[in-house]
């Protein structure tokens, strides 16, 4: 696998892991929003017991990334994406908006009572 496809991979599942982490509570209020609703929505409370599973594999993923994406640059080979400024940049950026999303998804719960 490419140095460039671990470092997505990784950011991918870990957004995707936190999403998952909050679907009990954010889903509905995102759902009700669009104007979606009924009896259904309230399944997906059947997913709070395992946010902790989520939120640890989403922990996990950020760190692996974090760890590939902030390494020294002398540990690349020129011309993998590593050593490219540019690349380096795009991906630290993501990491840093992809742990954000995660940190307000894992909050939301919390705060979900206020916007009922």
């Amino acid at each position: 696998m490419s140095e460039g496809k671990v470092e997505t991979g990784a950011l991918v599942t870990s957004g995707l892991a936190g999403i998952l982490a909050s679907v009990c509570c954010v889903g509905p209020l995102i759902l009700v929003s669009v104007g979606l609703g009924g009896a259904w929505v309230s399944t997906l409370t059947a997913f709070y017991p395992y946010r902790w599973i989520f939120f640890g594999i989403s922990a996990l993923a950020l760190i692996f990334a974090w760890r590939k994406i902030y390494r020294p640059v002398a540990q690349c080979v020129p011309g993998q994406v590593c050593a490219v400024p540019r690349t380096r940049r795009a991906y630290k950026i993501m990491l840093w908006v992809v742990a954000a999303v995660v940190l307000i998804a894992f909050a939301f719960p919390y705060f979900a009572p206020l916007f009922y």
